[in-house]
């Protein structure tokens, strides 16, 4: 047989108390119900959820009176240019492809003179792309030369610099350091050329060394020009400097037939 508990009942009275009232000792009051759960204010009575509250005319009004966005074209400096108005990445890096492609297309062919005029704006960007292609043809025939390609072309730019300090007693005209590692760079072309097929040679045998000759005398012939016609002295020294360029580019032809 079941047995059955009383159970108090659960009020919930419409006034608005915040705590539980407990009756007077002696007074004839009922007595207090067992839960009476706190009820909200009057105030928030029409939102049940006061933290969560949102004014929907105020809202409104308030994105009313702000002020509009800009939606003008966005300049640098509050010049007001557009994004289509500026110049592109590789102009802003000082990358002038147009310039690269005509200096190697001066040095490309083996008969016609190269212009100085050309090369009298020097850059480091086409010979940095004919370096990198040296040694990714070298480390496609087994040779890891990264390092050692950039090391002699900064060493053979001093020495070449050197040497016309040297010859020139000081008047070196128009060129400097940095032109002279722009010309060494840019007649490493042949260079390339000739690492490039020097993977379909045979090694070892007279065949690779009388195409390497040919491509030294390339080199040597493009860079002993435009040396000696940046340098206001150069025409008197030629010889020299031929002999100087052939020894640089010699080093090179050996690294790639070894």
């Amino acid at each position: 047989m079941a047995k059955e508990f009383p159970v108090p009942p659960v009020v919930f009275t419409p006034s608005t108390p915040t705590h539980r009232r407990h009756p007077v000792p002696g007074v004839g009051a009922s007595s207090p119900p067992a839960f009476a759960p706190p009820r909200p204010s009057t105030s928030s009575a029409a939102n049940p959820l006061p933290f969560m509250s949102f004014d929907v005319s105020a809202a409104a009004a308030s994105s009313s009176s702000a002020p509009p966005l800009y939606t003008g074209p966005i300049g640098i400096g509050g010049s007001g240019a557009s994004f289509e108005d500026e110049p592109p990445l590789l102009e802003e890096l000082g990358i002038n492809t147009r310039q690269i492609w005509r200096k190697t297309i001066s040095i490309l062919h083996p008969l016609r003179t190269a212009d100085p005029s050309l090369h009298a704006d020097a850059d480091l960007s086409g010979p940095f792309l004919f370096l990198l292609s040296f040694g990714l043809f070298q480390l496609l025939a087994g040779k890891f030369h990264f390092g050692i390609v950039l090391g002699w072309v900064t060493v053979a730019s001093l020495f070449l610099y050197f040497v016309f300090s040297m010859l020139s007693g000081g008047r070196r005209g128009d060129l400097d350091l940095y032109r002279c590692v722009s010309l060494v760079g840019y007649c490493m072309l042949p260079m390339v050329i000739f690492s490039a097929v020097s993977l379909f040679l045979p090694r070892g045998g007279g065949l690779i060394f009388g195409v390497g000759m040919a491509f030294v005398l390339w080199s040597t012939r493009v860079c002993t020009r435009l040396l000696a016609e940046l340098a206001s002295s150069g025409d008197e020294h030629r010889g020299l400097i031929a002999y100087a360029c052939w020894l640089v580019y010699m080093l090179f032809s050996l690294l790639v037939i070894f």
